[in-house]
């Protein structure tokens, strides 16, 4: 953003000399255009003799040596206007960085696998903006074994949108009223949304649709009253104000076209969740990410360079530094293992234990290699608790010392869970590694 606004600022230096240049030579021209005009005014009133007298060869002189004279001011003017140009192209050269392959990994589209998920990527990103024939087409050339049941929900979505830019309600509703019961239950107010709208468009047409606006309000809003009752007792006041006009009332804000834009973004986050996808597609939350992350990227390339130490950055399968992508970003919390004090990852994840404390699968194997007499599967520890030792059925008659173990790190893994727990907001305990 930093280097946005000094290329910004750059830019405005340019734009206001072009504006001041442009007035200037608006008005020198104009001046000299009616000098011209009135000399030759002179010129043509004058008696037509045979030879120009030395007064109008001294005027001709004159005139032809003050438009040399403009023409040359406007050339060195103009030139000038070239180094503030320039500068701009500097700002660029010195804010931006043209080449951004030194941030790039190329064995990421490397291999059949990778390439396929690509392709599979940027197909749902063209059947959620509705690019049907864009995205049919392209999972033809690459062979995606794509169902139609995956297909046919985006097809759906997009046509109720597309209605819904054009204020045509009917779609919407019909899809609300069969996911009533799901919609409840994640506590959405679309379909009352959906009903207001169509509620204010009948007020909008005045008093001959007073009682068609009644009856739908008597048949759609009596099963809302509950979650929307204030919202509802305003919408009845606007009956008050049909003589005079909504637009003329104090309820003139239901009028506002906002209210059709807010509309499709709550119907797309509701449809979404419904269908469990994130409202912006896999691609699009990549590349906006992307985007935030690159200058950071870049810094830090930079700097590393200059230290000679960029190979501890090619050599680990993660970024030399914490990137912040701000909450519209985060969709899992990250789970650090209390007992080893690491991350957990693809090849290390979490474990829940019954009695409620995640560690994390490393953790859980070097605590069942360090106690004695202790042959099971340490995976099995995911069923049980770890409160008075863990036993099954005589293998393990006393208590050992991995229960003891996890009796030491008790209040750690308790203080680490509700930390996580403080900072998530979409993270389960409930996973295993597989």
């Amino acid at each position: 953003m930093e280097s946005c606004i000094n290329v910004e600022k750059e830019i405005e230096k340019v734009l206001t000399k072009f504006g001041a240049f442009n007035d200037h030579v608006w008005r020198t021209l104009t001046e000299l255009i009616e000098y011209v005009q009135g000399i030759q005014k002179e010129f043509n009133e004058a008696p037509m003799t045979t030879e120009v007298s030395a007064a109008q060869a001294l005027i001709l002189t004159q005139c032809a040596k003050r438009v040399k004279d403009v023409v040359a001011s406007m050339a060195t003017e103009h030139r000038d206007l070239h180094g503030t140009v320039s500068k701009v192209g500097k700002a660029i050269d010195k804010n931006f960085v043209a080449d951004f392959a030194s941030t790039s990994n190329e064995e990421v589209f490397q291999g059949p696998d990778n390439v396929k998920l690509l392709n599979q990527v940027i197909s749902e990103h063209f059947l959620r903006q509705g690019m049907l024939d864009i995205a049919e087409e392209l999972i033809k050339e690459t062979g995606l074994q794509m169902e139609q049941q995956k297909r046919e929900p985006f097809s759906e979505l997009n046509r109720i949108l597309d209605a819904l830019k054009k204020r045509d309600l009917e779609p919407a509703l019909a899809w609300a009223q069969s996911n009533r019961s799901k919609l409840i239950e994640q506590n959405s107010s679309l379909e009352f949304r959906l009903h207001r709208l169509h509620f204010i468009e009948l007020l909008q047409q005045g008093v001959f649709k007073q009682d068609e606006a009644i009856t739908y309000a008597r048949k759609n809003f009596q099963h809302l009253a509950n979650q929307h009752e204030k919202d509802i007792q305003v919408l009845m006041g606007c009956l008050l104000y049909l003589k005079q006009g909504v637009q003329n009332s104090p309820y003139s804000y239901l009028l506002d076209p906002i209210h059709w834009a807010e509309i499709c973004d709550i119907f797309t986050r509701d449809a979404c969740a419904l269908l469990g996808l994130s409202v912006d597609s896999p691609l699009a939350v990549c590349t906006n990410a992307g985007c935030i992350a690159l200058p950071a990227l870049l810094n830090i390339k930079q700097v590393m360079q200059q230290r000679l130490v960029t190979g501890v950055w090619n050599t680990r399968d993660e970024l030399p530094i914490e990137i912040d992508l701000g909450r519209k970003c985060h969709f899992h919390s990250i789970f650090a293992c209390p007992i080893l004090r690491q991350q957990s990852s693809e090849n290390n994840p979490p474990m829940r234990l019954v009695c409620g404390h995640v560690i994390s699968r490393d953790a859980l194997h070097k605590l069942a290699n360090g106690s004695n007499g202790f042959d099971e599967n340490p995976d099995a520890l995911t069923q049980r608790g770890c409160q008075g030792g863990v036993t099954s059925g005589g293998i393990l008659q006393k208590q050992n010392s991995l229960g003891s173990r996890m009796f030491r790190q008790k209040e750690k893994t308790e203080l680490s869970c509700r930390r996580i727990g403080n900072k998530s907001h979409d993270f389960s305990f409930g996973c295993h590694g597989n």
